[in-house]
């Protein structure tokens, strides 16, 4: 995992729109060649229409260079207004989210590296999707 990769994350968290939590959370996918693509939660004052930053960077990462091409991912988060300087909790990834990464992971035959960090991206889980997701539903194709 590069540390280019937490920057991108910690960057894409400022992009979020979170009114009603007041947590940003950012994510940053990358594909076998090195792109990267990103995403941010984007909350909604209907709560089922939001949308986590790790669906809103998987669907950038489809759009760029397909799902099937997905090798990590780095999820950054906490409150906005958390300090900089102090360490927080690393975010991991919602049962949802973790069925949309392991659906990447279907298409990819790979088993993708998940890096969980909290809001400064210094505090960090450095798992898998079949760690985060054991026994899970699959996509087959066919």
């Amino acid at each position: 995992m590069s540390e280019d990769l937490v920057k991108a994350a910690i960057k894409a968290r400022t992009g979020a729109h979170a009114p009603y939590s007041d947590f940003f959370v950012g994510c940053a996918v990358e594909s076998e060649d090195g792109e990267i693509a990103l995403g941010a939660n984007m909350e909604n004052g209907c709560y089922r229409l939001g949308v986590c930053a790790e669906q809103s960077a998987l669907a950038a990462a489809q759009i760029a260079f397909g799902l099937d091409k997905v090798v990590r991912l780095v999820v950054v988060g906490g409150s906005h207004a958390a300090d900089g300087s102090k360490p927080g909790e690393p975010v991991m990834p919602c049962g949802g989210c973790r069925q949309a990464i392991l659906e990447a992971a279907s298409l990819s035959g790979r088993d993708i590296e998940v890096t969980c960090c909290d809001h400064t991206g210094k505090q960090r889980v450095v798992t898998s999707i079949s760690a985060l997701l054991p026994a899970a539903f699959t996509f087959e194709k066919g």
